[in-house]
């Protein structure tokens, strides 16, 4: 099994949104960076754990668990011009973005914040705390992921 940390804006997507839709699954779209795309479409399988980070918001951080439910699937949303992730360059035939589908396990008991998280020497080598990282799809090691579940009791 592998492990991924996903972000989302909670006034685009939010655990909240999640948790309403039919049976707390949904598309994990929109995705436009080529090296979050490539995690989705090339590494990510079905049962692989991620974390439902919001980002871009008062308190950043990790509110939730989630499970791959389907693996990498041509995003639609870049095919769709009224769509805010449309692409010109994207089509059908030739697709250019993809996505997953996400299902909740759990939320998790607190907010496990941005700033506990930097605070974490276990987690000073996870992509999320790097300078310069701003993708939205990223892996976590085994060791990163049992560190943060680990927080959430603190």
């Amino acid at each position: 099994m592998n492990y991924w940390l996903l972000k989302s804006e909670p006034t685009a997507f939010s655990i909240d949104d999640l948790v309403a839709r039919p049976q707390q699954t949904d598309h994990w779209d929109g995705v436009r960076n080529y090296q979050a795309r490539n995690f989705m479409r090339d590494q990510m399988r079905r049962g692989d754990r991620a974390f439902f980070y919001h980002s871009s918001c008062k308190e950043p951080g990790v509110v939730a668990i989630v499970e791959i439910s389907r693996e990498a699937y041509p995003d639609t949303t870049g095919f769709d011009p009224k769509s805010p992730h449309f692409d010109p360059k994207s089509d059908a035939a030739n697709p250019k973005w993809f996505m997953v589908d996400v299902r909740l396990v759990r939320r998790l008991r607190r907010l496990i914040r941005l700033e506990e998280i930097k605070r974490n020497p276990a987690l000073g080598n996870m992509a999320l705390v790097q300078r310069g990282s701003r993708l939205s799809v990223m892996p976590v090691t085994a060791a990163q992921w049992k560190a943060i579940l680990r927080m959430e009791a603190h």
